[in-house]
């Protein structure tokens, strides 16, 4: 499993760099970085309208290859098999239970009765000796 990560990994950030030099090498708004390398010229390779689609139909299948990428990671990730998605929840799954406190045949909460809890002592000021209307 840890392979198929690694590969979908590696190609989603090959698309993405590639993604980014297609983007900037696009003649256009911002990306002009493609007029240094003849993109705008007629006499290229694929005419002064085939360069363009073919960069802008290259950096759209790029596109899906990345997002399909990630779908796959976030699948990938999501259906992990083996308990909780963090370590503390996995280990929370592994841990042993806590041992009871005193003897191992007392129920807990039945020993003695607890004290019953003393009145708040009155306020040293005199402010509660104030009768209200």
């Amino acid at each position: 499993m840890n392979v198929v990560l690694n590969l979908l990994v590696g190609v989603q950030m090959l698309a993405a760099l590639v993604m980014i030099g297609l983007i900037l090498i696009q003649h256009g708004k911002g990306a002009d970085m493609g007029a240094a390398f003849g993109s705008g010229s007629a006499g290229s390779l694929f005419g002064a309208s085939g360069s363009a689609n073919f960069l802008s139909r290259t950096t759209a299948v790029l596109a899906a290859v990345f997002f399909a990428c990630t779908l796959l990671l976030a699948y990938f990730s999501h259906a992990r098999p083996g308990g909780g998605s963090s370590l503390i929840e996995r280990a929370a799954v592994g841990a042993p239970a806590a041992p009871a406190s005193g003897a191992a045949g007392e129920i807990p909460g039945a020993g003695a009765p607890s004290a019953p809890a003393s009145a708040p002592a009155a306020p040293v000021s005199g402010a509660g000796q104030i009768p209200s209307k």
